[in-house]
């Protein structure tokens, strides 16, 4: 790209481009010290044919010592902004924005999937600042697309739902109705037992290696909730359908093709006649990779014929999420010499027609698979009618809780540190392309160990216990040690996580990588306390008060490091998250001899003498 540019300006300046060099942002001639412009430069530049092969090869990268962006601390352009509570999130669109706007709102059954039957227009049509209300009829069977729901549009959004409240709709609820969180819970039980569904992977013979002489085997049972990704700023999408055909949208998105293509289907607006303004996202973490949002408010501007900011409430975001999906895990393993021999899992999933749903699957390789001479990884499924999608770390923010949890009680059994186990393990393995290596792992493990003060916790009052865990995920290998106090009333505290993260040759911008890491550590301690639950078809929680996410005040101090070797820089965004969940719950039974199995932690009861 840089010399691309430097020929357009010696095309420009008519001079050879071995005259030419360049400062930030400027081409520079060097002998009359002329510059122009990158952004000048541009147009130029785009027409001419890409060097040749050879020119490009000839190239000579740029000594990394004398980088100036790459590797330094670049802080984020908005966050004064942020601070300054400026108007620049999709919930801040309004008349300023948006010449004649109404506000909107779209209420869908609390089932998934239920169709409208009938609801009470005439009463809410009569409501103050009522502009018009909408029977909508959803399109396909996609549960983040465009569902059956009523939509209510008014002068002001407090107006709007002051009408959602007074609805009185009658559904046509569907199968789901019968879906219960202690119904899952019953079939997961009565699954494990059972014979499993399918295998999933399998090496060596674990029935001989738990009969073995002198073997060890323990087992356990490990379950997880499902989760509301809880993005502070609530869904909501401006749009604008208007008369000459084409759709203007407004909205807080990580994924405008999710919400475009259904768009242009509810309302018959050609997908090349559609403008998508991405704003700034409140949150994500995966939940704005669906387009529902933005469908329900195209198609609410399409039936009132004006532009809309529909807005959903905190209860509506609560209830209609692709949610993380729960699992249970049925281990079985063995040690024996102090080492582990074989390990079994029958996990119990949620499925829709055979197939697991969105992120409910387990990776057949997961970790020790490879590095225990026996193992076997088994499948069975529970009917869930619920959407579910990929959260902050998909899949990995759930598996790995399980199994670094589990491996923790394979050390305890065989009478190791639990640090040391796994580096016994990860010795015993062999890197594959595009998975785990494990001496990148053992390493970032034993740095995690050296950092904390591990070797020391014998020392720790009564009450605080230290637990580690690594994981490898999103081409990140992470390990993390978690240092936890436990009131003799049971209420814990994290006091502190050291992280040492491996993700390549260099870090591009550290000071966006430290926060990607911290917050990452914080975002996984939240789901320690939280979960989602099912009644009669619906979600039972509502709000911050039933789904809590971690206050400042219970933040631990986070220790970020990063081991830099000799590897392509990978992400961030993902992996730091997992690790955290087991080495808290590690600590934890450090600390109180009190083993979590199942969360969230708050259901269990740690109070010790």
């Amino acid at each position: 790209t840089r010399l691309m540019l430097m020929q357009a300006a010696a095309q420009r300046l008519a001079v050879d481009i071995s005259e030419l060099t360049t400062e930030p942002s400027m081409v520079v001639h060097k002998s009359t010290g002329k510059k122009i412009a990158y952004g000048d430069l541009v147009a130029d530049a785009a027409k001419m044919p890409a060097p040749a092969k050879e020119v490009v090869d000839a190239i000579k990268m740029k000594d990394p010592k004398s980088y100036r962006i790459i590797g330094k601390d670049m802080k984020q352009w908005d966050a004064p902004r942020i601070v300054r509570g400026e108007k620049i999130f999709g919930i801040d669109i309004d008349e300023t924005n948006v010449p004649g706007l109404k506000y909107a709102t779209y209420t869908k059954c609390p089932v998934f999937g239920g169709k409208l039957t009938s609801f009470n227009e005439a009463e809410i049509k009569a409501m103050k600042g009522v502009v018009s209300v909408h029977a909508i009829k959803g399109i396909g069977t996609d549960l983040m697309g465009l569902l059956d729901g009523v939509a209510i549009v008014a002068d002001d959004w407090w107006s709007a739902k002051k009408a959602k409240d007074a609805l009185k709709v009658v559904w046509d609820e569907g199968p789901s109705a019968s879906h219960s969180t202690e119904s899952f819970d019953s079939q997961a039980a009565t699954l494990a037992k059972g014979a499993p569904a399918s295998n999933l992977s399998k090496a060596g013979d674990v029935a001989a290696a738990f009969a073995a002489p002198g073997a060890k085997v323990i087992e356990a049972s490990y379950a997880y909730p499902f989760l509301n990704h809880t993005p502070l700023e609530p869904q909501n999408t401006t749009a604008w359908a208007k008369p000459d055909g084409t759709l203007e949208i407004w909205s807080p998105t990580q994924n405008p093709g999710a919400g475009i293509g259904p768009a242009s289907a509810a309302t018959g607006v050609d997908r090349t006649k559609i403008t998508l303004h991405m704003v700034r996202c409140g949150g994500g973490f995966g939940r704005r990779l669906s387009g529902d949002f933005i469908v329900e408010a195209a198609a609410v501007s399409k039936a009132a014929g004006v532009p809309v900011k529909l807005l959903w409430t905190r209860e509506q975001d609560m209830a209609h999420d692709p949610f993380r999906p729960g699992g249970y895990h049925n281990f079985k393993a063995s040690v024996n010499g102090g080492k582990l021999t074989a390990i079994s899992n029958h996990f119990v999933s949620f499925g829709r027609d055979g197939k697991v749903l969105g992120n409910a699957q387990m990776p057949p390789t997961e970790f020790p698979a490879g590095y225990v001479p026996n193992h076997s990884y088994d499948q069975s499924l529970i009917p869930g009618g619920m959407p579910t999608g990929p959260m902050r770390a998909p899949v990995s923010n759930a598996v790995c809780f399980a199994y670094q949890a589990f491996l923790d009680e394979c050390a305890i059994a065989a009478g190791a540190d639990p640090l040391q186990f796994r580096l016994d393990l990860l010795a015993s393995g062999q890197a594959q392309a595009r998975s785990m290596n494990p001496k990148r792992m053992a390493d970032v493990l034993r740095i995690a160990g050296e950092r904390s003060g591990w070797a020391n916790r014998a020392s720790l009052p009564k009450g605080v216990g230290m637990g580690c865990a690594f994981y490898f995920s999103h081409q990140g290998h992470f390990a993390q040690v978690a240092k936890v106090k436990v009131e003799q009333n049971g209420t814990f505290r994290v006091l502190k996580v050291w992280n040492v993260g491996d993700i390549g040759s260099v870090v591009i911008n550290p000071i966006n990588a430290r926060n990607q890491v911290e917050g990452s550590i914080v975002d996984g301690v939240s789901q320690l306390y939280q979960k989602i639950t099912f009644d009669k078809g619906r979600v039972k929680q509502t709000n911050f008060y039933d789904m809590p996410i971690l206050r400042m005040k219970d933040a631990p101090q986070v220790d970020v490091h990063f081991n830099i070797t000799d590897n392509s820089p990978t992400g961030l965004g993902e992996p730091a998250l997992p690790p955290v969940l087991p080495a808290v719950a590690n600590a934890i039974a450090a600390a109180t001899g009190k083993r979590i199995r199942t969360l969230p932690v708050n259901t269990a009861d740690l109070r010790w003498a």
